[in-house]
Parts: C-alpha cells; sequence; structure tokens
C-alpha cells in the first residue's frame, strides 16, 4: 500500500536530478539554482503547510544533492558545474530564524556537472560523479581527497561501504562496477561487462555483506564481498520476468504493453517473517524503484513479494518516474521521495511494510511429521497376506515315528541335583560415554559432529569406469556405497573406498535410481529399461524382478516407504506403492523358481496428469507426506494417509525440476523438528531451490553453480547445515544452508559433477561425475589426499562374466 503524504509542484522538470530526502527532512532545488528544505515533522497534519527553509549560493543550475547520513548534525551536500557545497541544516535554520542569511561551506570546485553525490557512514567524507571520474572531498574543508579513474564512460552512481568507509563503489556507463580502496587509491575488484544497458545504481547490504547493482534494462545483479574484496556473483534477477512469473503466480494479466524496468534506486528493509531457520541468516528484502512503480524483492529467493504499480493507485501525482530517493527506514513504514517523469512535481510517498510482510507470509501448510494415526481406510494399513502352505493328508492314521535317528537320548537333567546359584552379575564392567547411541542391534554409535566445517578437501579419487556415475547413496550406518552407472550395473563400494567392489548386473540401460532399506539388508535399483529390482546382501542374483510389463514408461526414482513396509515408485504419470515379501531360499528341486513377490498396494495420479520426474519421501519414521516433481514444472504434496494429491505448487522452477531431496538427517544426528520440512529442488538453468513444506514458499535460493543440460543431484548434510550439489563446470559446490554464497568450490574433477551424496555417519561428501569417477571429500581438518587412478572396477562386464 502507498500513500502520497506530500506533493509540490516544481518550476521546471527535474526528471533525472537527484533529489535528496532523510528521516526528518526533504530537499529540492527551486528556480534551478536555490534549495528548498521542507521537514518531515508534521507528515499527520492535513493540510500539510510547512514553511520551507531556502538555501541560496549556487551560480549554476544545481544537478544533485544528497543528504548526510548521520542524525545529528543533519549534513546536506549540494553540487552544482561551479560548486560543491555542504551546508548544516540546524545551522542553517538557526541563523535565519535570527535573521541572517542561510550559509554553506564550499568543498570543491569540479569541472563539470556532477551527476552524483553520496556521504560515507560518518559523512566525513563526500563521493561527487564528474564525467567518467569520481572525486572524494572532505565534507570539513576545501580538499580533494582522492581522484579515482578508470572507467571508460560517464559515471552513474557512487556509493560508500555502510560497513567500511575506506571502501567505494562506482557504476559507469560502460556497464562494469568497481570496487575501490580509498586508502591506496586502487581498485580491489572490477567487474565484467554486465548488461547491454548502462549500470544504473549500486547499492551496499550491511546485514549479508552484498553489492547490489541494477541496469537500466531491469537486471539486478546481488554479489558478496569476500574477504579479499573480490565479488562473487549470488544471483541476478530479471524485474521483468520476475514481474511475469509474480503475475501468473497471482493469476493477474500481464500487460498489453512492455516497458522497461530501469533500476533508479536499490535500498532495503528487515522482514520479520521469520517462518524458517534457514530466513534468519537473511530476511532482508530490496525496494527496487523504477519508472513504472515499487518492486520488492525477496533477497533470499529472488523472488516479487510484491509490485507497487503507480497506474493501480490513479489517486497518486506521479504516474511514470524519473528519480528516486529512499529515506532512512521507520519501523513500519518507508518514506521515498519521487520526481515525475514527464511533469514538473514530486511526491512523498510511503510504503507500509505490514502489507508486504502479509503478502509474503502466505498461508499454513504441512508438516512432515503425522500428527494423528492413520485412518481405518488409509492405504497404508494395507497388509500383505501370505499363502500357507498345503500339506496334503495322508491316508490312514498318523503312525507312531521315532523323533531321533539314534537310540540313545540325552538326560534332560530332571534326576540332578539342582544348582543353588544360577546368574552372577558383573559389577565392574565400565558405563559407555553419554555422547554414544544405541541402534536396534545393540551397537554403539557415535554422534555425528555438529560444529565440523564442511568437506572441502580430497581424500579419495577413484577411476571406476568410463560411463556416468548416474546416482550415488550410502546406506544408512555410512559403511556402504552404491553407484548407479551408465554401463547398465551396480556398484557397492566400502564406505572408505578400498577394496574391490560387488558388481551387480542385469539391467539393460543405465541405471537412474538407487535406494537402500531402513534394515540394509535390502536395497533396490531402477533403469531407464523400466525395471525394477530388489537385491539382497551377498546374493548376486536379485529377490524380486519387476519387469516392463508392468510400467509403461521407466521408473524416475524408486525407495523403500513407511519404515521399509512399501516400494515407492515413479513411472509415467502414476505413483505406485507396493507390498512385497522377500524370501532367497530356494528349494532344491525348483531351484529357479523365486519364493520373494510384489503385490500393488495402490496406485496413485498426479492432478494434472503429468509425467513424475522425480520423489521423495522420509523412510526413517512413519510419514505421511510424499512429494513428486512433474513435468509441468510443480511439485505435488501427495498425502499418503487419505491416498490424495493434497497440495500443489504451481511454476515451481522455469523447467521442470529433476532433483527432489528432503533434510532426512541421519540415525547419528539430531536436528531441530522444524528442519525436517525443508527440502530442495533442482532444475535445468534454474538453480536450486529451498522450500518449507509448513508453509509451501521457496525460502532461500542457491545460483552459483552451473546446470544447464544435465540432471545435476543435490544433498543435505546430516546435520542440516550444508547442502552439496553436482554443477556443469567440473566441480561441485556446498553452500551453508543459511546463506545463498557457496562456502567451497570442489574442484579437481575431470567432467560434470553429477551426483552428491552425504555420510551419514561422518562429515565426508561423495561425488560422481560424468565420466566415471568418484570422489570423497573431507573436511579441512581431515585426512590428506591419496589418489588412486587405478579403476576399482576394471573391466566390469570382464568381472561380471
Amino acid at each position: 500500500m502507498i500513500i502520497e503524504r506530500f506533493k509540490l509542484t516544481c518550476d521546471k522538470l527535474i526528471s533525472y536530478q537527484q533529489l535528496a530526502s532523510c528521516c526528518d527532512y526533504t530537499g529540492i532545488s527551486l528556480r534551478g539554482k536555490d534549495i528548498l528544505i521542507y521537514s518531515n515533522g508534521g507528515l499527520e497534519r492535513k493540510p500539510w503547510s510547512p514553511q520551507p527553509l531556502q538555501l541560496t549560493g549556487h551560480h549554476g543550475e544545481i544537478t544533485s544533492m544528497t543528504f548526510g547520513k548521520r542524525n545529528s548534525p543533519v549534513l546536506l551536500c549540494s553540487a552544482s558545474a561551479d560548486y560543491v557545497i555542504i551546508w548544516n541544516v540546524e545551522v542553517c535554520q538557526r541563523r535565519v530564524s535570527e535573521g541572517q542569511v542561510a550559509a554553506g561551506t564550499i568543498i570543491g570546485t569540479l569541472p563539470g556537472p556532477v551527476v552524483h553525490l553520496s556521504f560515507c557512514s560518518s559523512d566525513e567524507r563526500v563521493a561527487a560523479c564528474c564525467g567518467a571520474t569520481a572525486y572524494i572531498l572532505s565534507s570539513q574543508k576545501r580538499e580533494t581527497i582522492s581522484t579515482l579513474t578508470g572507467h571508460l564512460g560517464p559515471l552513474t552512481s557512487a556509493e560508500f561501504c555502510t560497513w567500511n568507509k575506506h571502501i567505494l563503489s562506482t557504476t559507469s556507463e560502460d556497464r562494469t562496477f568497481t570496487v575501490w580502496d580509498l586508502q591506496n587509491e586502487s581498485v580491489f575488484y572490477h567487474s565484467f561487462v554486465m548488461s547491454a544497458s548502462p549500470l544504473l545504481s549500486v547499492f551496499f547490504m550491511k546485514e549479508n555483506g552484498h553489492i547490489i547493482t541494477g541496469s537500466a534494462d531491469g537486471q539486478v545483479w546481488c554479489f558478496s564481498l569476500q574477504d579479499d574484496f573480490s565479488c562473487q556473483l549470488v544471483t541476478k534477477i530479471d524485474l521483468h520476468k520476475s514481474e511475469q512469473r509474480h503475475q501468473a503466480g497471482v493469476a493477474e494479466k500481464s500487460s498489453e504493453v512492455d516497458i522497461s524496468k530501469p533500476v533508479l534506486k536499490i535500498a532495503s528493509f528487515n522482514s520479520c517473517n521469520d517462518s524458517t531457520d534457514a530466513e534468519k541468516g537473511d530476511e532482508s528484502w530490496l525496494c527496487v524503484g523504477s519508472t513504472d512503480g515499487l518492486y520488492v524483492v525477496n533477497l533470499a529467493t529472488s523472488e516479487l513479494v510484491t509490485v507497487l504499480h503507480f497506474k493501480d493507485n490513479p489517486d497518486l501525482s506521479v504516474a511514470m518516474a524519473g528519480s528516486w530517493v529512499f529515506s532512512d527506514k521507520h519501523i513500519k513504514s518507508m518514506l521515498f521521495l519521487v520526481s515525475s517523469l514527464f511533469t514538473p512535481c514530486v511526491g512523498l510517498l510511503e510504503f507500509f511494510l505490514d502489507d508486504a510482510v502479509r503478502i509474503e507470509a502466505g498461508s499454513r501448510g504441512f508438516s512432515i511429521f503425522p500428527s494423528s494415526p492413520p485412518m481405518l481406510e488409509s492405504p497404508l494399513n494395507a497388509e500383505l497376506k501370505k499363502k500357507e502352505p498345503n500339506h496334503l493328508k495322508k491316508k490312514g492314521g498318523i503312525k507312531e515315528q521315532p523323533l531321533v535317528f539314534h537310540s540313545k537320548v540325552k538326560s534332560s537333567g530332571y534326576t540332578s541335583t539342582p544348582r543353588k546359584l544360577i546368574f552372577t552379575p558383573k559389577t565392574t564392567a565400565q558405563k559407555s560415554q553419554s555422547s554414544m547411541k544405541t541402534n536396534k542391534k545393540g551397537l554403539l554409535l557415535k554422534d555425528y559432529p555438529e560444529d565440523t566445517a564442511a568437506p572441502s578437501v580430497v581424500r579419495v579419487h577413484l577411476s571406476i569406469t568410463n560411463k556416468p556415475v548416474y546416482c550415488i547413496q550410502y546406506s544408512g550406518d555410512g559403511k556402504q556405497i552404491l553407484c548407479g552407472l551408465g554401463d547398465n550395473s551396480v556398484l557397492m563400494y566400502k564406505s572408505s573406498l578400498t577394496g574391490n567392489p560387488a558388481v551387480y548386473t542385469g539391467h539393460d540401460k543405465p541405471v537412474s535410481s538407487v535406494s537402500w532399506s531402513l534394515n540394509r539388508q535390502c536395497w533396490l535399483s531402477a533403469s531407464h529399461d523400466q525395471t525394477l529390482r530388489l537385491w539382497t546382501h551377498d546374493v548376486p542374483e536379485p529377490a524380486v524382478i519387476m519387469g516392463k510389463n508392468m510400467f509403461s514408461k521407466h521408473i524416475k526414482a524408486a525407495q523403500f516407504y513407511y519404515l521399509d513396509k512399501f516400494l515407492l515408485l515413479g513411472s509415467g504419470d502414476s505413483l505406485h506403492m507396493y507390498l512385497y515379501h522377500v524370501d532367497v531360499t530356494h528349494d532344491d528341486i525348483k531351484r529357479y523358481q523365486q519364493r520373494s513377490f510384489v503385490k500393488l498396494s495402490s496406485c496413485f495420479s498426479t492432478s494434472a496428469g503429468a509425467d513424475i520426474t522425480d520423489l521423495s519421501t522420509v523412510n526413517d519414521f512413519f510419514a505421511y507426506i510424499v512429494l513428486a516433481s512433474v513435468s509441468n514444472r510443480s511439485i505435488q504434496v501427495f498425502d499418503m494417509n487419505k491416498g490424495i494429491v493434497a497440495a500443489e505448487v504451481p511454476d515451481a522452477h522455469s523447467r521442470a525440476v529433476h532433483c527432489i531431496t528432503q533434510n532426512k538427517g541421519s540415525m547419528f544426528s539430531t536436528q531441530a523438528p522444524e528442519s525436517y520440512n525443508l527440502f530442495l529442488t533442482s532444475a535445468v538453468t534454474d538453480g536450486l531451490k529451498l522450500w518449507d513444506l509448513r508453509t509451501l514458499r521457496c525460502v532461500r535460493r542457491y545460483d552459483n553453480h552451473v546446470n544447464r543440460c544435465h540432471s545435476c543431484s543435490s544433498a543435505i548434510s546430516p546435520c542440516g547445515r550444508f547442502i552439496a550439489c553436482g554443477s556443469e563446470d567440473k566441480c561441485a559446490y556446498v553452500y551453508d544452508i543459511r546463506s545463498s554464497c557457496y562456502l567451497h568450490k570442489l574442484q579437481r574433477h575431470s567432467e560434470t559433477v553429477l551426483s552428491v551424496a552425504f555420510n551419514p555417519a561422518t562429515p565426508q561428501l561423495l561425488t560422481g561425475t560424468l565420466d566415471g569417477k568418484i570422489s570423497l571429500f573431507d573436511p579441512s581438518s581431515g585426512l590428506r589426499l591419496s589418489c588412486d587412478t587405478r579403476s576399482a572396477a576394471h573391466n566390469i562386464s570382464n568381472m561380471a562374466l
């Protein structure tokens, strides 16, 4: 919601002139050479008729002006082709009240018009953009501290770093921006050519250490300022495309005529929407002022929160904006001064933040933890009826038969003397440490370290085949690894990647999915040959083969579900749920007859009839929710307790999601219950998104990796603090889940990284590449590289024979 607090008709058009506004005052030019200062203290009075303070001192036409960053004293800097003047507003008011003439201090005389002015955080220095040069002037005396040259075109803006006054950033019509070291008058970072249009504005965001710049064609880039003062691209936002997606989401029609959306000014404020822990690291939103209105962008997700068009508010005096100035942030609103593009007037507008917060909050969604037991008619209550063996009745009575084949039977001991001491407990046994857990088999489990660093150092590098490693997965205890390969086979390694792997063959096409059971006694492999195979330990033949005649299309994903009770798989537009029985014993006569079998329990279809591209659900505990990505770019939430599609997220990505990953933790770690409601989705050319199941909204976006054509997977660490994903630049990226910037760029890969997996027991990361190599990474304090270039599964076809 936008309300116009103040309107002033000027004596001339000031469309592209830099205006001045702060929390207490508003400044505009009068007759080109004078300045009018209005107090914002009477905003609530209607009608508002303040007495402005008039400042006179320039001989030429004023081209730019700005207020200082400090609240006391309030300084105003104005510039024309002849002078750069500093005004102390409070001193000038006092002099006028005493009948004297308000006067300022001339701090510079520059050779040409100044297009932009900016104060540092302490108001000690002023940056003035004149032509292709940025001048750093002292606000106390007439002194030029630095002269910065290097751009190939005229400068458009300059801003001091809000947390380091010795850093300045400038933008130019040469379509680049530069980060300057003011102490040494050198360049920290000079960007590449960003766009086909000039860069117009730059902004420092103190909350997360970002530099944000915008261009004349509506592009916004967000960079992270590193410790060495270099810049790392975090995300890029196209206002025009973001608006189209936003309008599609709210079922509005886009405008018939597309207009350019230049980024005239950028500001920020912190939202109070803290629905997830993942958001707390970065709750800032961007306010982007353009010619047609105000764009509010959630920086964490790179999505529009709301768009406030001038045309939708006919009561405003400004229909198209020429320049923007944002004042200091209020508690629940933000003030900004806007000049009209085609008429000689300005307006002081107020934007209420609570309205945007309500829009962003959305409705309450689901929880991964069930709140009630399954219904009586729930598909989850299905049971497998085992057939009882038919015993043939023999003719005649039952004859007496000996119980044993020998003549003597050992005494039962009834006639012996009874024992007086049956059991003696051991009192010398030491208790185990409190940091150890016990699993169902009584084995001690060591806790997953919660304060360890992310894996970043290569420990093992293996070349296992010359075909792609499409999928990898650790067993629940972290001791074994399954690798699904493009040569139609599956390899089973020890977690240390030592020794030769067990090789399982039988598929006719590349293996697309592998999955361990919860008890680690069985595992699944699905292939593009439209078959699913269930394997057991130490048995080279599958216990169950689900053939081509059972599915119309190849199986995209398959896994165990509901504490290993069901087999869940997606094929075509259907979600299949099977009951199964595994019996690996064989009759000596009927050797090739399998005793294992499966039975279709339920089959569910997607709401739009589109094909399932991936699915995910939790098997470690009873969970009703199954997440499925669909080829129509949506995410569908299946409630298996009711057997329905409970919710749908349309247009989750610009393309169909190829990987969906939930935060499942592990038996070695414990997370906050809310963290298990987070899940990841990946799509080609559209980055990686983190979602919250409770609101079904994207809470963060990760865009540093490259994913243009391959289906690169992603994974969440067992501690829930890190995200790993593959990339096509021969690297794997590790993100902090709370920040959109990557922590580590894991190189030393020879091809595209297709698959990634975290070890559930120790802080290790495993990656698989397009050319058949796997690498194991440890934290920086872990073991050093031990490289084995030999193929551990050399000539797999010969081994299978």
